[in-house]
């Protein structure tokens, strides 16, 4: 564990010492903040779920940013010969790098209260939706988070990242509309893989457990992924 948190340590320094966190924050509330004052000034309705669900989908464009850089960077100085032969292994390097990632959506998270706390000034806020929608948009972006982390390890070039990422993630968030063009266990199939589809009843305020299984299980998958391509990596 000492190894897992100095690798996470040195990438949160690595994230705050550059300008991509500042830009990818300075994007989302940007959009967010748009759609959140058209929204809000068209309707006067206080109800956070349309709030979240535009949030939700500027993670597709903020999360590849944010993590094309964990692997492809090393990759790409040549940083990678040292981190692979180092006392830490792959498992600890990747879930260090893990980590600083969801440190830094949870803070992300954590300042996207603002919209809430300004909606509560104009009326009662639905608190099982809020904080179940607040749960459904971190576990959601910590899935994001897996894939961008899984595409970085790829390629050594940091746009290439970016895009794989994108490409991805948005492949799985339209895997419910793919799903609306076909019939019987195909369509069954594919609705089960929806990572945006999931969310569904916790924007309802229901607590899924079932979802927060999938989350999980999807998570330890891109990791799994994410160890397996730098061990064939170290072994080239």
């Amino acid at each position: 564990m000492r190894r897992v948190a100095a690798i996470c340590m040195k990438e949160l320094q690595m994230y705050f010492y550059s300008p991509i966190v500042y830009v990818a924050f300075a994007f989302f509330f940007l959009i967010t903040g748009f759609f959140f004052s058209s929204d809000f000034l068209s309707s006067q309705i206080v109800d956070v779920r349309p709030l979240f669900g535009n949030m939700m989908l500027v993670y597709l464009f903020v999360i590849p940013l944010i993590t094309m850089r964990l692997v492809s960077d090393e990759l790409r100085q040549g940083t990678d010969e040292l981190l692979l032969t180092s006392p830490a292994n792959i498992g600890e390097i990747i879930i260090g790098k893990y980590l600083a990632t969801l440190t830094v959506q949870l803070l992300l998270s954590v300042c996207t209260l603002l919209y809430p706390l300004i909606l509560s000034r104009y009326g009662t806020l639905d608190q099982p939706v809020l904080w179940m929608s607040m749960l459904s948009m971190f576990l959601l972006g910590a899935a994001m988070m897996a894939v961008g982390l899984f595409a970085s390890t790829l390629t050594a070039h940091q746009m290439v990242s970016g895009i794989a990422g994108f490409g991805m993630i948005l492949l799985l968030w339209l895997v419910d509309w793919l799903g609306e063009s076909v019939y019987g266990k195909a369509k069954e199939l594919l609705s089960y893989f929806s990572i945006a589809g999931r969310t569904v009843n916790f924007q309802k305020g229901i607590f899924d457990l079932a979802a927060v299984v999938f989350y999980i299980t999807f998570i330890v998958v891109f990791l799994v992924l994410s160890i397996q391509v730098l061990e064939r990596k170290r072994w080239r």
